[in-house]
């Protein structure tokens, strides 16, 4: 049976507090009981892409901000209920639905009668306070402030575009295995089932409406991974063209930060057995393993090191890498639409933080690559201190490294958002960086 909505709505302001103290979403959401998690993370990833515009409202409509429990629970109610059309159920609906949650949390209770006297105003008066937020920039974009001057910055031509792609729900985005298949037959195959598709890019496959893994034809087989359109360019653009050694060995390749595997299996799947041997490394040993599920999938096989990239002294055997992926840690500003805790967690000093760790794994690695190899290297972020800036002073220190054509930075399409590009080969897709750097030969 369907759970009653103020138990929804209790699961949700849960979540949001978990995140608002710093948890990832990922975490807020598994601690939801299975059977409750697909509608409690639904209704969170509303409230979080219109948080900035609920936080604006609370501020309007209480002079001092409640405790935590309280403030987070009126807050996924202005959140979910503030644009009528856009709302997953009548807003009257909610407001009652979320002070039954009040009065039945004891966190909650005592704020009950607050709760109900502010939504019950915002319902009153929802279009004069809606208009009365409407020139604050986080409400405005619900992201915050630092990351919206960011982008002006980054993307003056292109900041309102990201912003607006970034509040719209991703498509789900298909890898055909072409060692099993091919993206004809797979569309053929999703069809048979009664699933919709359309092909982007050079193998993938983006769905009408997203789908259960277990419902997908062939997937337990390894036919097909869920893997974003922007991120099946990385192992196409390392590997083609990249001649194998002499006498025949197999392509030897790095995949640095390899977990959950996705980039992996992609790699193996580009040549046949016998043609290339990936090391995929991971610094993290829960994760890693993943690295192996999703191997045992398509059934192909990497050799898995649990490892610091950053220190090689520690892991590498001293043979030279033909090519290395280095897929580095980054603020994720690219993935916001999957992840729109992401915005909320950030802080604006992450990002010089984590492209220092960029700028170390880029050193640490470079030596590892053969003369005449390729490093690539990508981040699933908009942000230029993690892209092109990284790559610039990277070349001014390293001379033995020209740049090859690469995408660069990849801002996120949405078919919902009407400024994209409509004949997007990629489709919808998140936003990445990628820079590919070829070492001069001997």
């Amino acid at each position: 049976m369907q759970p009653p909505l103020w138990r929804q709505l209790q699961l949700t302001a849960g979540a949001l507090a978990s995140i608002r103290s710093g948890v990832s979403g990922s975490v807020a959401f598994d601690a939801v009981e299975p059977a409750l998690r697909p509608g409690v993370q639904s209704l969170g990833f509303h409230v979080l892409r219109w948080l900035g515009r609920a936080e604006a409202l609370r501020r309007h409509l209480a002079k001092r901000t409640p405790p935590p429990p309280a403030d987070a629970l009126l807050c996924t109610a202005l959140a979910l209920a503030w644009d009528g059309e856009a709302a997953p159920y009548e807003p009257f609906t909610l407001v009652d639905q979320a002070v039954e949650a009040a009065k039945r949390n004891p966190a909650t209770r005592a704020q009950a009668s607050f709760i109900n006297a502010c939504l019950r105003r915002f319902l009153r008066e929802r279009d004069e306070l809606v208009a009365a937020t409407e020139t604050e920039p986080v409400a405005q974009w619900n992201h915050p402030r630092w990351w919206i001057e960011r982008l002006k910055r980054d993307h003056p031509r292109d900041w309102q575009r990201v912003l607006a792609a970034d509040n719209m729900q991703a498509p789900m985005t298909l890898r055909v295995n072409v060692r099993h298949t091919t993206v004809a037959d797979y569309l053929d195959a999703l069809a048979a089932v009664d699933l919709q598709g359309r092909a982007v890019g050079a193998s993938g496959v983006q769905l009408e409406r997203a789908r259960p893994v277990q419902q997908l034809p062939g997937f337990a087989q390894g036919d097909a991974s869920v893997q974003d359109a922007a991120a099946q360019l990385a192992a196409p653009l390392l590997l083609q063209g990249l001649q194998r050694p002499a006498g025949g060995a197999p392509l030897r390749v790095l995949d640095a930060c390899a977990a959950p595997g996705g980039k992996t299996a992609h790699l193996l799947e580009m040549m046949p057995a016998g043609e290339i041997e990936v090391v995929a490394l991971e610094v993290d040993a829960q994760r890693s393993r993943r690295i192996g599920e999703t191997l045992s999938r398509i059934r192909r096989e990497a050799r898995v090191v649990v490892a610091d990239a950053g220190r090689p002294a520690d892991w590498w055997d001293g043979a030279p890498f033909d090519a290395i992926l280095l897929d580095a840690p980054c603020t994720a500003s690219g993935i916001v639409r999957r992840h729109p805790d992401v915005r909320w967690l950030r802080r604006e000093s992450d990002t010089a933080q984590l492209a220092l760790q960029q700028a170390m794994l880029l050193a640490a690695l470079w030596p590892l690559v053969r003369p005449g190899g390729r490093l690539l290297y990508c981040t699933c972020s908009v942000f230029r201190e993690e892209g092109s800036h990284q790559i610039d002073a990277f070349l001014a220190h390293n001379t033995d490294a020209r740049l090859r054509p690469s995408p660069g930075h990849l801002l996120p399409q949405s078919a919902g958002n009407r400024r994209s590009v409509p004949d997007n080969p990629l489709g919808d897709h998140d936003g990445f960086f990628y820079a590919l750097l070829e070492k001069s030969a001997l």
